[in-house]
């Protein structure tokens, strides 16, 4: 489904990611893990165009993403829940998830879709009208995810969902994950929280200094506790 081959990048004269390849399989959870600078984040920027300087090959459904500005590269089905969020201040929560079809298919109703999301997401339902950057980190984050799925996307990019929340909403967030690959989207989650992602992912990929140096089912990962300290160990 996506493809990275050789990828490089860099942030003006810093040279992040050196040659790195993997791949993203159709209906699956791949965990991309691995320490802080490591090169997770940018990874998934040069993914979605947000890297001015990158070199290789990015590959989504067989069309090439590096000849391709950022925002065409949203229409094809590819989703992106930065880490920081980006809800807009001043917009309602129902407002939110309006910018998430801005790029979406001529098929996809605004009406029809905010209730899907509404359905999925109850504490959203709750909160339509209310100004979105008045709730709590949790349910910011909801939003964010939400404001990704609206538009029906193949393939959503995530990027330290888990970061601040509390328990609970994790364990929620878990659950939806899961959810989703069941109903045949295919999500890249990047985690700091490595046991959380291992426990929902079906493959796992560390990436160390710019570069892939590990790669198995999450399950042999998981059990392999001598790599995980090598290199996902804070």
């Amino acid at each position: 489904m996506l493809e990275i081959d050789r990828l490089d990048a860099w942030y003006g004269p810093s040279h992040v990611l050196h040659g790195l390849s993997l791949e993203v399989r159709p209906g699956e959870i791949l965990a991309l893990v691995g320490r802080n600078g490591a090169g997770k984040t940018t990874t998934m920027k040069a993914v979605m165009g947000l890297i001015p300087k990158v070199a290789g090959s990015v590959r989504f459904l067989g069309e090439d993403l590096l000849g391709r500005p950022a925002h065409a590269r949203f229409p094809l089905g590819l989703a992106y829940v930065p880490e920081d969020r980006r809800i807009v201040p001043g917009l309602t929560v129902r407002e939110n998830l309006k910018l998430g079809l801005l790029r979406a298919p001529a098929s996809i109703k605004e009406g029809p879709a905010i209730a899907e999301i509404a359905e999925t997401f109850p504490r959203l339902a709750e909160r339509l009208d209310q100004t979105a950057v008045t709730m709590s980190g949790g349910e910011q984050q909801m939003l964010a995810i939400a404001r990704a799925m609206i538009a029906r996307p193949k393939l959503i990019l995530l990027d330290e969902p888990s970061e601040g929340i509390m328990p609970v909403l994790v364990e929620e967030m878990g659950r939806l994950f899961v959810a989703l690959r069941e109903r045949g989207v295919t999500l890249l989650l990047v985690e700091q929280n490595v046991e959380w992602a291992l426990n929902l992912a079906d493959r796992a990929v560390i990436i160390d200094q710019g570069a892939v140096v590990h790669e198995s089912s999450a399950a042999a990962l998981r059990a392999d506790t001598a790599i995980q300290d090598r290199y996902c160990a804070v």
